[in-house]
């Protein structure tokens, strides 16, 4: 008879185990789901199983309330069942080896609540578990009938248990939500594509072209456009032939055209419309009377905002004035391509040398006009925060004066000398990872080099006192009046 009840005992905890599993594999299953997912699912099979699914994702809450009874309620039935029964079946067999009755039923129980244990969480969480994680939807279609047949039938009990939970978390001044959210924010979706392209399911280049996509709604105006100080431009009383030549010699094809200054812009003007001129009268032909108007933005303007509006303007730029009323700038629809898909270049676009070039182990050539984000992309310095956008207005803010060749601050382990200037602009700067100090011995500057204030001519692999060579000098790296300059019209 004892027999018998322990095997009927076990063939119950077998079902209740399955009953956990079914339970467990639901609420990892449905809670992996995003809605769009199952949503594509239904339109694209329209089955029984996948309608059942699509039902219970939409009352999500209910269903995990559901799972977490049915989990609770099996569970401890297991235990309640398991342990006699089991128990019962293997008292005989210590018996049989000689243990002494009194400490066989002891032993028996032990057992018995170790092999309930196991059997509880191996098969009946961990395994569902593991199978909903790897394969969400299959697991959802599988379990997606009965689970649902049981929550319709203990709908009562699962609702007064939920309301019962959800009045407490009122309480709490939180409002309980049906379903997760499946929404994500750019910055969520970053770090997808960032661990995606960790673990291999997305290459470097696409990963790159999502997070630059993602990261462009929050650049402004201000970051994308081309500096007042490298805009070309033409005055109002410039000839046509004018325009020509700068055209030839830039390689742009846009140009603002200002009355003394570019505080005073009074259009913009094409390079197509110089050949609609006869040869005879471009002598004498102003630009002014060629140009048409150009569209101003805020510095403060979004990327999204300001994408649009070059679109809506049907002109490729715009000109980007700041808090005061100056003109900061010129955007171009080219610096906003370039700022999600990286530079580009046509047939007539002088070859310029890569705003970052490696000059050996922890040392690159950089331009002064890379952001943060570029920056620490290509080498890893992280600038501090502080109210500059570029390298060279680090370089300003630290030393608090126009730099000179040769200049150098330290920031965080890291050294910035000064290579270029382009007159009163840093063009270019070294930029490598600073050995560590060394304590002084004798007489020197504060910090053991003699360089005071953060300046000094040092190398940048640790040569002190190497004299620097002219901007000449440095291959691939021509003097500032051939420096480029920059997008300040349209190719």
């Amino acid at each position: 008879m004892d027999l018998l009840i322990g095997v009927l005992g076990l063939v119950l905890v077998l079902v209740l185990t399955v009953g956990t599993a079914i339970a467990v594999a639901a609420e990892f299953s449905l809670t992996a789901l995003e809605r769009t997912t199952v949503d594509t699912h239904v339109a694209r099979v329209g089955d029984r199983k996948a309608k059942a699914l699509q039902r219970a994702h939409r009352t999500l809450s209910f269903q995990l309330s559901g799972a977490q009874v049915a989990i609770t309620f099996t569970t401890l039935t297991t235990g309640y069942v398991a342990e006699p029964a089991i128990a019962k079946l293997i008292e005989p067999a210590l018996t049989g080896v000689g243990l002494p009755a009194s400490a066989a039923g002891p032993t028996a129980l032990t057992l018995a609540l170790a092999a309930a244990t196991v059997l509880s969480m191996v098969f009946g969480e961990l395994v569902p578990k593991n199978l909903a994680m790897a394969n969400p939807l299959g697991t959802a279609r599988a379990v997606a009938g009965i689970y649902s047949r049981f929550t319709r039938l203990f709908r009562w009990l699962i609702n007064g248990m939920n309301e019962s939970a959800n009045w407490l978390v009122r309480r709490l001044g939180v409002e309980p939500a049906e379903e997760l959210r499946s929404a994500r924010s750019p910055e969520e979706l970053g770090a997808i594509v960032r661990s995606s392209a960790e673990h291999g399911t997305l290459d470097e280049a696409t990963a790159t072209l999502l997070g630059k996509s993602l990261r462009f709604g929050d650049r402004t105006a201000e970051e994308l456009m081309t500096p007042r100080v490298r805009v070309e431009s033409l005055r109002v009383d410039a000839s046509v032939v004018d325009l020509i030549n700068l055209a030839q010699r830039t390689g742009f094809s846009r140009f603002p055209v200002h009355g003394g200054d570019l505080d005073d812009v009074r259009g913009v003007v094409h390079i197509k419309q110089a050949f609609g001129v006869p040869v005879a009268q471009r002598e004498n032909t102003r630009v002014l009377s060629l140009s048409r108007p150009v569209p101003t933005v805020p510095a403060s303007i979004e990327g999204d905002a300001l994408l649009d509006r070059l679109r809506g303007s049907g002109l490729q730029l715009a000109l980007v004035v700041d808090e005061y009323g100056g003109t900061a700038g010129l955007v171009t629809l080219e610096d906003v391509v370039e700022e999600i898909v990286g530079d580009v270049r046509d047939e007539h676009d002088r070859r310029e040398p890569p705003p970052v070039r490696p000059l050996g182990r922890d040392s690159w050539m950089v331009s002064g006009l890379l952001r943060d984000d570029e920056v620490f992309e290509a080498t890893g310095f992280r600038m501090p925060e502080g109210d500059y956008e570029t390298l060279a207005g680090l370089v300003l803010a630290r030393l608090g004066r126009i730099p000179d060749v040769g200049d150098e601050v330290r920031v965080d382990g890291w050294r910035l000398t000064v290579m270029l200037m382009d007159r009163h602009r840093i063009a270019e700067l070294r930029l490598a990872r600073a050995p560590e100090p060394v304590t002084p011995t004798g007489d020197g500057g504060a910090d053991g080099t003699g360089a005071a204030d953060g300046s000094g001519t040092d190398d940048a692999d640790g040569a002190a006192g190497a004299p620097l060579p002219r901007s000449g000098e440095f291959p691939g790296i021509s003097d500032a009046s051939r420096v480029s300059p920059g997008e300040g019209a349209l190719r």
